[in-house]
Formats: C-alpha cells, sequence, structure tokens
C-alpha cells in the first residue's frame, strides 16, 4: 500500500532531530520540531520549518508524553511522526497511538516493537526461531555458580538499567538500583541476568525491511569500546568479523535476517550479538529503530538509513540486492563528561565548537570527516538530558587512515566550555591496541583509563599555554587603554620588576601556574621558559618560538576562564584572583555537588555517624545516579539537603565533622556512580 507523506515530526531533540530534518528537506518533505522548556534555542528548533513547544523541563514533562507530541502533530500539519532513538522510539503504545490518529509512524509495526520490548521474551522468540541466545537467569534463584552476572532492564536499552554483579552481597542492591533505573527510563522496573562475557565482541547488524517481505543485511558494526555499557566507539566493518573471515558475516547476517523475519518486521533496526574471540555469538537484543552509531554504516555503504526509513514507510521496494560496503568508518561520542573522575557529567555553556568537517549529517564522495551535532555555540549542556555535543565519523579506504583522521580533526577541535572526553578519545584511536583491531568490552580497563584520559597537553604545553594567555591578556586590556594605547603593558623606561599572572589549569586539579613576564626593548621576557620567546602577541593570537620551532596559539577568554588552541594541543585555564571574597569560601569538612542536579535519596541525619565511604545521599545529573559518600570517620555536623532539592555546582551538601568537633573531609564529593546514563544515550 502506498502512502503519501508530506510533513514529518520528529519526536526527539538534539543531533538525531537535525540528523531527520536534513534528509526530508532533500527529499521535498516539510518538517516539526518539538521542544523543550530549556530547549527553546536549540539548533534543532531553528532548523525545522515548524516548532511547537511541549511545557517543562524533564523527560517525563516533554519527550515522553506521547499524546501532547500527537498533538503537536496534528496542530502543525505533520502526517508522519519519527521517533528518532531513545524516549519513544521502542515504545509499542505510542506507536499505535500515532497510528491510531491517522498519522503515518516511521518505525515498525507496534507488535514487532512489543515482541522486541521484552527482552525475555525477545531471547524466547529467538531461541524458538533458531538464533543462538544466552540464557535468562531470574534474580531470585541466582546462586555463586551462575556469578558474574549482568542485569539488565527488560524493556530498554542504551545502557540503562545495567550492573555486573560479581559477588552475591552485592545482588539485592543492583537489583533494586537497576530497577528503580528502568522504571524510570522505560516505566517498568523488570529486570533480568544472564551471564556476563567478561570480554566479548559487540557486534551488530543493521537491518532494514519493507512491506512486501524483502530484509536487507546492511552491513555489520562493531562496537565493543563501551564504559558503563556505553558505547564510545562505533566502527564498520567490524574487526572481529575481517580478523575471522566471511563465513562469520554470513552466520550474523543469517542470524539478523531470521529474527527480524520472525517477527514480521519492517523498517530500520539492529541485531544486537555478543561475540567471542573464536567467532561463537549470541543474540542480545533487537533494537527496533535507528541507531546512534547509523552513520558508519551509512558512509561505508553509501546509503541514506533515514531516506529508506521514509521511503519503506511510504510503502516502497527495498532495491534487490542490499547496497555493498566499502572502505572503513569509525565514530565516536564527543560528550561533555570527565572520564578521569569517573565519568562524571558536566554542564554548562558550550561557548565555541569548531570540529573541521568535509560534510554534516551527509555522505561523504572522497575519505574525510562528518559531524552530526545538535550542539553550536552558545548551546547550554543542561542536567535534564544526555551531554552528547557530536558524533564524529571518519571514513577512509582503510581502518588506520580513518583513526588517524579522525584523531587529527578531534585533537585540533577548538571545544571551548564544559570538560569533555575528547582527549580519551583521541588517545583511544592512537593506542597501538586500537590500531591493532583488538577491540573487546574489557578495552578500557585493559589499557587503563588513567593512560587513557591523560591530558593530550603536556605540562611543558600547558606552561607555554600559561604563557600565551597572560601576553595576550596583557594585549588585550593594553588594547582598551585610552592613553597612550601604543605602549606594552606594564611599560617602564627603567629595568623593574616581572609582572606576574597565576592561572588555575583546570584539567588537572586546578593546579596552579604563575606566569612572570616583562616588556623589554629586545621583547618580552619570559624568565622561566628561557627556550621560549614571543613573536608576536595579540588578544587572541601569539606567535611563540619553542627551541626555534615556530607555533601559533588562539586565545578566547570567557570571563575568567580562558581556552588556549594550538595544533593538536588544547589547554583550558581560569585566571586566579588578586584577592579572594571570604563569603566563597566553604567552611572545612564541606561535601560539595559536583555537579547541578537533584537529590533522590538521603540515607543520613544530622547527628549520625559515618565512617568512610559510606553512602550520605544519591545526586540525579543527566539522568544518571551519584553516590556522595563519606570521606572519612566523621559526624554529620549539618546536612544541608532533602530529597527533590535542586542543585548548583558546589552547593554544600554536608559538613563532616570528627568526633572531636574538628572538621574533616575533602572539598568537593565524590562521584561514585555505576549507572549508565539517560535513554537517549542508545546503541
Amino acid at each position: 500500500m502506498t502512502t503519501t507523506i508530506t510533513s514529518v515530526l520528529v519526536a526527539n531533540r538534539g543531533e538525531i532531530a537535525c540528523r531527520v530534518f536534513t534528509t526530508a528537506r532533500a527529499m521535498g518533505l516539510r518538517t516539526v520540531a518539538v521542544f523543550s522548556d530549556p530547549d527553546e534555542h536549540a539548533p534543532h528548533v531553528r532548523m525545522a520549518d515548524a516548532a511547537v513547544v511541549l511545557p517543562g523541563s524533564t523527560s517525563a514533562q516533554t519527550y515522553l508524553r506521547g499524546d501532547l507530541i500527537i498533538a503537536a502533530a496534528q496542530a502543525a500539519g505533520a502526517d508522519a511522526i519519527h521517533p528518532g532513538y531513545g524516549f519513544l522510539s521502542e515504545n509499542a503504545e505510542f506507536a499505535q497511538s500515532v497510528i491510531d490518529a491517522g498519522l503515518t509512524w516511521i518505525g515498525p509495526p507496534p507488535a514487532a516493537i512489543e515482541a522486541m520490548g521484552s527482552k525475555v521474551n525477545a531471547k524466547k522468540l529467538m531461541a524458538d526461531a533458531g538464533v543462538p541466545v544466552l540464557g535468562n537467569i531470574d534474580p531470585a534463584g541466582v546462586t555463586a555458580d551462575d556469578l558474574p552476572l549482568l542485569i539488565k532492564a527488560s524493556a530498554g536499552g542504551g545502557g540503562r538499567g545495567m550492573r555486573v554483579v560479581r559477588s552475591l552481597d552485592e545482588l539485592d542492591d543492583a537489583v533494586a538500583g537497576a530497577a528503580r533505573e528502568a522504571a524510570s527510563a522505560f516505566g517498568d522496573p523488570t529486570v533480568f541476568c544472564e551471564t556476563y562475557v567478561e570480554r566479548g565482541h559487540h557486534i551488530e547488524v543493521q537491518v532494514m525491511a519493507d512491506q512486501h517481505g524483502a530484509v536487507w543485511a546492511v552491513g555489520e558494526r562493531e562496537c565493543s569500546i563501551q564504559r558503563r555499557h556505553q558505547k564510545v566507539i562505533e566502527e564498520a566493518p567490524a574487526p572481529l568479523v575481517e580478523r575471522i573471515g566471511g563465513d562469520l558475516r554470513d552466520r550474523l547476517y543469517t542470524a539478523a535476517r531470521t529474527a527480524v523475519a520472525a517477527i514480521r518486521y519492517t523498517g530500520a533496526g539492529t541485531v544486537e550479538f555478543l561475540a567471542d574471540e573464536n567467532g561463537r555469538f549470541f543474540f542480545l537484543e533487537t533494537n527496533t529503530r535507528l541507531q546512534v552509531e547509523h552513520p558508519v554504516t551509512e558512509l561505508t555503504t553509501g546509503t541514506d538509513l533515514v531516506a529508506w526509513q521514509l521511503r519503506v514507510a511510504m510503502g516502497e521496494h527495498l532495491d534487490v540486492r542490499p547496497p555493498a560496503a566499502a572502505g572503513h568508518a569509525i565514530e565516536v561520542r564527543l560528550y561533555a563528561e570527565d572520564p578521569g573522575a569517573d565519568w562524571q557529567p558536566q554542564s554548562g555553556t558550550v561557548h565555541a565548537i569548531e570540529i573541521a568537517d568535509d560534510v554534516r549529517f551527509g555522505p561523504l564522495d572522497r575519505p574525510g570527516i562528518r559531524v552530526d551535532s545538535g550542539i553550536e555555540a552558545g548551546s547550554e549542556i543542561s542536567t535534564f538530558y544526555d551531554p552528547m555535543l557530536a558524533k564524529v565519523i571518519g571514513w577512509a579506504p582503510d581502518r588506520r587512515r580513518a583513526a588517524a583522521m579522525l584523531a587529527r580533526a578531534l585533537a585540533d577541535a577548538r571545544i571551548h566550555g564544559p570538560v569533555t572526553n575528547r582527549d580519551m578519545l583521541v588517545n583511544t584511536l592512537r593506542s597501538d591496541q586500537f590500531r591493532s583491531g583488538h577491540t573487546d568490552t574489557g578495552f578500557i580497563d585493559s589499557i587503563g583509563l588513567d593512560l587513557l584520559a591523560r591530558p593530550l597537553a603536556g605540562g611543558d604545553d600547558v606552561r607555554v599555554a600559561a604563557a600565551a594567555a597572560a601576553v595576550a591578556d596583557a594585549a588585550e586590556v593594553r588594547g582598551r587603554a585610552t592613553v597612550q594605547a601604543g605602549l606594552p603593558t606594564g611599560w617602564r623606561n627603567l629595568a623593574s620588576a616581572y609582572q606576574t599572572k597565576r592561572y588555575l589549569h583546570t584539567r588537572a586539579d586546578d593546579q596552579e601556574i604563575e606566569v612572570r613576564y616583562r616588556h623589554g626593548r629586545g621583547g618580552i621576557d619570559l624568565p622561566d621558559l628561557p627556550d621560549v620567546s614571543v613573536v608576536q602577541a595579540s588578544p587572541d593570537r601569539v606567535v611563540v618560538s619553542v627551541a626555534g620551532v615556530r607555533r601559533t596559539l588562539t586565545v578566547a577568554r570567557y570571563r575568567d576562564d580562558v581556552f588556549v588552541d594550538g595544533p593538536g594541543v588544547a589547554v583550558a585555564l581560569r585566571r586566579v584572583p588578586r584577592f579572594v571574597d571570604p563569603s566563597a569560601v566553604a567552611r572545612p569538612g564541606s561535601l560539595l555537588a559536583p555537579m547541578p542536579g537533584a537529590v533522590i535519596r538521603v540515607a543520613v541525619t544530622e547527628g549520625e555517624r559515618v565512617v568512610a565511604g559510606q553512602p550520605l545521599l544519591w545526586l540525579e545529573a543527566m539522568k544518571m545516579e551519584h553516590t556522595v559518600t563519606a570521606p572519612a570517620d566523621g559526624v554529620v555536623a549539618t546536612l544541608s539537603v532533602e530529597p527533590g532539592q535542586q542543585l548548583s555546582v558546589g552547593d554544600v551538601l554536608a559538613v563532616i565533622s570528627a568526633d572531636d568537633g574538628d572538621s574533616t573531609g575533602t572539598a568537593a564529593a565524590e562521584d561514585h556512580s555505576d549507572n549508565p546514563k539517560h535513554e537517549e544515550r542508545v546503541g
């Protein structure tokens, strides 16, 4: 049956909404966005032909309200709804409501979503169809022989509700936490257990099925590099499959086609498997939607998967043969998070984000870089949604070249604002183990997060960057002078003491750096950097010579934050004020909120004795739980928060005093979260 689509509403936000709009426009369709209050000025809102507000801030108030989204489509004249990924994309009830409202649902039939919506039921269906599966284990019946286990949410994906259990005394808390998170994300607290394969390979097959019975297996992807069961780097084709050979690929494709045929699937989807080094694989789940990492398949096959979603929804036939793959594509997810602080999510304003690219959201006709992003300069990373800044994808004839191009694009990017995982991504792409193609799910642990999260800028780079910031700041101050503006700042006609500026290196535990400099007849003197000379200095550009090698550094400042960038070097600094406001100094022993968020549980009361490591309270930020623990033995002298309270960074949570009345503890709460993030952050 042929269906006409003229206008598409995307029931989502950010990067995926922009991605769908790009293809819809190219196909001559009109576009409609929905947005929450925090997203009012987001790029996806401006990109659409029309936009409808969903009043509220949280996902539950906005992007999870199917009734409001359908009403928005009707009000804006849209005749189809594309769900994107996350939120309601795998909600069979929402899909049916769209159809019942007389709109075209750009996704699989509700019955197929429902069949795969429960992972427990999905595994049974797959086992009955002859697809190899890992057996389910009822949490109530777990024994020591079953360990280690992976607890999973039955109703959702994207890492939400996952916990690894290695001892029986962890089981009850892990099941409770997983169920709580599953209920929050998917409205269903059901969880189950399966055997945890320590160092497996996460292999997935992209499928596309039309309404006439044709099914494509459109290449496979490997997504084994993960943290907290969330994918970090994805690539196509899969290195494991390339290493083992074509027989494994054929068996994976056959299993994937069997899986979707068993549920009469239509549209785009992904069948995920867990494989070992010998090529044995087991069904994990079927994602009944487009995946975050779909660009690597698009670039290696030259196929627009979103276009095919729309064409299938309109009743078109798939081509007789699926597109052939060529070359290699690697995608990284650039997040506002701090890997060196246990992946702590970050929030705040993105002042600048400049990543050299050859295309946005589209195909490449030569080796290059694609960037898919719903973030731009001035965007605010809030605590309500996933903190992904961009997906950056490199495509080249071979894997090594794709990795090298992608690493360079990331290393040279200007990203000013919250801490990101950029350095960790570059270190990963350049590591020997990654280049060898041995990228199992234990990749990060095997190398060590301390090495992968190490800043790209070394100690010498940071000192040179601080010196550049100092002389650029001096030039900026002098540029505002109204008297004798031609003289350099601090100029004297006789030799005088050095001027001094101090900065905190914000990516290195606020290490303080002092820069001494003096303008003289021979230029700017840097007594603590004898191999460095300043060739040219302006408020936003400094040319330095380091041991005879010239480098150009750009300097950008946003109030007290200063960002210095050069080829492969990025240093974030903060000016140290000359005078400190006493009221801004926290009481000794204060535990401070490490991020904006909300208090969801408090486990102690004032006057209670606590021991080091004891959980005090739990915060939720970006749909992720963070446990705040006692830094030392002591007494809760002050408890400043209660459940439901919204917090800003640095707010006092509690004060821990020693038994003798002296304060003890650290200046900031530690994040001991092992909970994966928001439902948007999906595979």
